[in-house]
């Protein structure tokens, strides 16, 4: 059941809601316990074998976290909570990559091994993290409710559930222990609806006609020439994009019409100035979560360990070779390693991870030994976003490229390495141009040279599918550079827990009026009528 499935849309979630708050009449426990039931519905519904796996992880983390609390003795709680997190990450480690490390290691030693079948369950990365990061909270002795259904629903909430956002107890938990959460509240059914409208729009109109024919230059790049392999390159980016905001969305609507408020997970990350800011916009809870538990713990102890040393740690120490290297190089590339392996199994992963914390890396060097200086003006800034869109968009190859050799078979043909390739249907007139022109000789047969090399004589005709292609991209360009995004248009009504940067003139900011229903309600029956042959969202898979 996808959030863009009619069952979903005329079904589980008119009864998800009326269940919810008419269940509040009875009391909140049973609220929760009615979408905790719900949530198991909507995650069963995809492969019903796997709700044990998710009840089991949810009883076993509860338990362990009761543990933490009753445990005083410092040694051995290390102990129960490193158990804990073994158990979760074992979990992890045997559906995602098992399959995966042994075919590595038969492809290496010669193991004579068949890597075995593993159904992948949906949302398991994103449920071990969460329950991971509550059992170091509740390590770390930091407020938290104990309450086992509150809990249930704060990790099996089903707009979250199967791809995030990651969630954090502290900013979850205690929204449904307010008795506000359980009134019916028309403004948020209102503001959630229309939220998860533009969300569905995004999906089913922007980003699934995006994805034609990327599958099929991905799955063979070896000999696309030059536009080919920029025009799968550029349509995957866009489809990703507009496919995870899209669903970022989704899920912040739907949780509003339930009266709860998520952190926000996707803002504007293409229009970032630099790779640092990029990781800041892009799955925003899951580079909070890195940055909590893995990176500054990382820092942490990489400073205690020069202090011990009598080794300083300032910004002087850090642009030293050793300084930089244990307390910026180690924990960077750790962290984001692991970001790119938390994705999924297979190398490509890997080096995806390795080249953002390569981007991330240098970017920390660039900001430590660079003089202060102004703000940039518009070409600066535009310069920083097209920079930082290039180092996302040469990761982004290996983030959907089916292996290494695939990712660099791409990257030959953006290098024209395997061609230009026929691909703009520019007209015949506009090829012998050049020698029209006041040039001297050489640069105008130089020009006229390049145009032929690069355009197939073709008539300008409106029906080409080459150009038509070619105005798409350029329009979904001018939405994601041009436009503010959705959580600036819903600005007026705090749609999300985190601050929202300003964008967009105030005509564009959505209030609950007739016409702004009317401009909705006309942008989901778009939607709505777009549904057939929805694809499903890029992000389940991991």
């Amino acid at each position: 059941m996808l959030f863009t499935d009619p069952i979903f849309l005329f079904g589980f979630l008119p009864a998800a809601l009326a269940g919810f708050f008419g269940a509040a009449r009875l009391g909140q426990s049973w609220a929760c316990a009615w979408l905790v039931i719900a949530s198991l519905v909507f995650y069963g519904w995809f492969e019903p074998r796997f709700v044990p796996l998710l009840l089991g992880s949810l009883l076993l983390n509860h338990g362990v976290a009761r543990l933490l609390e009753a445990t005083r003795e410092r040694r051995l709680q290390r102990v129960v909570l490193w158990a804990g997190i073994g158990i979760n990450l074992a979990a992890l480690a045997y559906c995602k990559y098992l399959a995966w490390l042994i075919s590595l290691l038969d492809d290496w030693v010669g193991l004579g091994v068949a890597p075995p079948s593993i159904a992948l369950p949906l949302g398991i990365s994103f449920f071990t993290f969460t329950q991971i990061g509550y059992l170091l909270d509740v390590r770390d002795g930091e407020p938290h409710d104990r309450s086992a259904v509150r809990y249930a629903v704060f990790v099996t909430f089903f707009p979250h559930l199967i791809a995030g956002p990651i969630l954090h107890h502290r900013e979850i938990m205690p929204q449904f222990a307010d008795p506000a959460t359980y009134r019916f509240a028309p403004g948020n059914l209102a503001l959630g609806a229309s939220i998860f409208i533009v969300g569905l729009l995004k999906k089913t109109v922007l980003a699934d006609p995006t994805a034609t024919g990327v599958a099929e230059a991905f799955a063979h790049p070896e000999a696309l020439p030059l536009f080919a392999a920029w025009n799968a390159t550029l349509s995957y980016s866009l489809q990703l994009y507009f496919d995870f905001s899209g669903y970022s969305d989704m899920a912040i609507g739907l949780a509003r019409m339930a009266n709860v408020r998520f952190p926000l997970n996707f803002d504007s990350p293409y229009k970032a100035q630099s790779v640092i800011a990029y990781w800041q916009r892009w799955h925003m809870t899951l580079t909070r979560y890195l940055t909590r538990y893995l990176h500054d713990p990382l820092t942490l102890w990489a400073m205690r360990r020069r202090r011990a040393r009598r080794l300083p740690v300032d910004r002087a120490a850090q642009v030293t070779l050793r300084g930089f290297g244990s307390m910026i190089l180690v924990p960077v590339f750790v962290t984001i390693g692991l970001a790119g392996i938390w994705h999924g199994s297979g190398a490509q992963f890997l080096v995806f991870g390795l080249l953002h914390a390569t981007w991330l890396t240098i970017a920390r060097l660039w900001g430590l030994f660079r003089p202060a200086r102004a703000e940039p003006g518009p070409f600066g800034r535009l310069w920083r976003v097209a920079l930082t869109y290039l180092c996302v968009l040469v990761a982004a190859v290996f983030f959907r490229a089916p292996s290494v050799d695939a990712a660099l078979a791409m990257l030959a043909g953006l290098s024209g390495l395997h061609g230009i390739g026929p691909a703009l249907p520019l007209p015949a007139s506009w090829l012998d141009a050049p020698a029209a022109l006041p040039l001297p000789a050489s640069w105008a047969e130089g020009a006229g040279a390049l145009l032929h090399g690069i355009a197939r004589p073709a008539e300008w005709h409106e029906g080409s599918a080459v150009m038509r292609q070619v105005l798409w991209l350029a329009a979904l360009y001018a939405i994601v550079w041009g436009l503010p995004n959705t959580q600036q248009i819903f600005v007026r009504f705090d749609p999300a827990l985190d601050t929202v940067r300003p964008g967009g003139p105030a005509w564009l900011r959505w209030r609950p009026t007739a016409p702004w229903a009317l401009a909705v309600g006309a942008l989901g029956m778009v939607a709505l009528l777009s549904l057939g042959g929805t694809r499903e969202f890029l992000y389940f898979q991991f």
